[in-house]
């Protein structure tokens, strides 16, 4: 009888100290999100704002207009994309159908592969940020 009791206790801690974890833990994850997603609101501002035009596909569009598919593209990848950095290759880098690479022209006329360009611009946006993204697994 005492086995059994001493097993039920035994039980019942260790439940406690789970949930007790789960309590710590979960909070610290969720500040990562938000820092990894602020880094990719961070970078559709940047396409938005930026005046540079994107091709896709051999069209040109508007930073507007990039950014609207951008964020399509990212909804539908959304539950494979903890980061920045993939949110980049699975959203900015090309397209999915045709395989074409997305460029960037601007002001210079000079193009330059989107997902580069991202890059270039979110490790300028990590030198400043004072929130540090680090990734949950997806």
């Amino acid at each position: 009888m005492y086995d059994i009791t001493r097993s039920i206790m035994n039980t019942r801690i260790m439940s406690a100290l789970f949930i007790l974890a789960l309590f710590i833990l979960t909070p610290l994850l969720s500040v990562a999100d938000e820092a990894c997603q602020k880094e990719i609101n961070h970078l559709l501002s940047f396409v938005g704002s930026t005046g540079c035009q994107f091709e896709r596909n051999g069209v040109l569009y508007t930073g507007t207009e990039a950014v609207k598919h951008i964020r399509k593209k990212y909804d539908y990848f959304k539950n494979k994309i903890s980061t920045a950095e993939q949110f980049i290759e699975y959203c900015a880098t090309g397209s999915t159908v045709s395989g074409m690479k997305y460029h960037v022209i601007c002001r210079d006329n000079n193009s330059s592969e989107s997902g580069k360009w991202l890059m270039e611009e979110l490790l300028l946006y990590r030198q400043i940020s004072t929130v540090k993204c680090i990734p949950t697994s997806k």
